[in-house]
């Protein structure tokens, strides 16, 4: 019998919030056996008007 995980197991919903300490954040979902450790990506922050790392927050 095959185990399914849950939706929310997986893929489970995440803030990813800037590094730059504007507090502007962005969620979005990450694939947990992809990318087990916390996330860290390259994205725009329109309060600083740059781009900059995010950091996944839990």
């Amino acid at each position: 019998m095959l185990r399914r995980m849950a939706r929310n197991e997986l893929r489970p919903i995440i803030k990813l919030r800037s590094t730059a300490g504007t507090g502007y954040t962005y969620v979005t979902r990450k694939n947990r056996r992809n990318d087990p450790d916390r996330l860290t990506l390259r994205k725009y922050d329109p309060v600083v008007g740059r781009h900059v790392d995010f950091r996944e927050e839990r």
